[in-house]
């Protein structure tokens, strides 16, 4: 049988408090044996293997402060209120390109058609300012239409479930894709568990195992008294009650962004990751986990 071990502080998004209390009933869970399934998605980077993620992808206002208000620890979890303070003081717009596929679209129809990875295509530098990641969001119309796409993988040779979903980042996305038409953004946050912190109730309707991205993204133009009103509503799961003209939910298979602006910050389950072109796609119940 597989180990089975207790999380640590190191683990700071899974476990945000450890205490006694909760140790003994990690421990209990660990001997009654009870094994759940939960989705992971699969998040591909221009440079890099790709990654499996858990909890959240995030671009924007939220990675932002998760990643500034690392200075402002020390007062424990009222560090991410103090950080949103302080950034709402300075709001940033971000410019970029993001396309998701929709729930509706199952992806069924589509079928692998060439062994080909990122890192086998020719392209320049991702620094280039003509590089060939900057239009790729835009949906390939000349499929539009028919009832069979093909779809080049967006890598093959790597161990693990295929990423049918993806092509190549240098490759237009699938005509069954939603490409967002706004480019100026406060945030863009895609969840895949209900909560992005102990007291944040980001995706209400999200289960271990749905095998959905819960897909959200502010529009620019909204006042950081109506963000700093989303935020607070959040802490309970009524944020999308606000009926807040520039938040937009969506609830995807797969999803790509391309930041335009020319600095800014993306993180994959709280942890920074490269700052540039960037796709994931979820795998259903990949993971096991042990439940109550």
């Amino acid at each position: 049988s597989p180990p089975l071990f207790l999380p640590f502080p190191s683990v700071r998004r899974a476990l945000p408090a450890l205490s006694k209390e909760l140790l003994l009933s990690c421990g209990f869970l660990l001997c009654k044996g009870l094994v759940g399934r939960m989705d992971l998605v699969s998040v591909h980077l221009p440079s890099s293997p790709r990654l499996f993620s858990f909890l959240s992808l995030a671009w924007g206002f939220v990675a932002d402060v998760d990643v500034e208000s690392e200075k402002y620890r020390q007062v424990g979890p009222a560090r991410f209120t103090v950080g949103t303070l302080v950034r709402l003081a300075s709001l940033r717009i971000y410019r970029g390109k993001l396309a998701y596929l929709p729930q509706e679209a199952d992806g069924q129809n589509q079928t692998l058609s060439l062994n080909l990875c990122p890192s086998s295509l020719p392209r320049r530098p991702v620094d280039s300012p003509g590089h060939m990641f900057h239009n790729s969001c835009n949906s390939n119309n000349s499929l539009r239409g028919r009832t069979k796409e093909s779809v080049v993988p967006a890598c093959t040779h790597l161990k693990g479930p295929p990423d049918s979903l993806l092509p190549p980042l240098d490759q237009p996305v699938p005509s069954n894709w939603v490409v967002v038409p706004e480019e100026d953004f406060v945030l863009m946050l895609a969840m895949y568990q209900s909560h992005l912190a102990e007291d944040l109730l980001a995706a209400p309707e999200a289960t271990l195992d749905d095998g959905l991205i819960h897909l959200f993204y502010v529009r620019a133009g909204i006042s950081r008294t109506a963000l700093l009103r989303l935020f607070l509503s959040m802490e309970k799961g009524r944020h999308m009650s606000n009926n807040c003209p520039h938040l937009v939910y969506a609830k995807v298979r797969a999803l790509r962004l391309e930041p335009h602006s020319p600095k800014g910050v993306i993180t994959v389950d709280g942890e920074v990751v490269e700052y540039g072109p960037i796709q994931a796609q979820v795998h259903k119940g990949l993971a096991r986990l042990i439940t109550g």
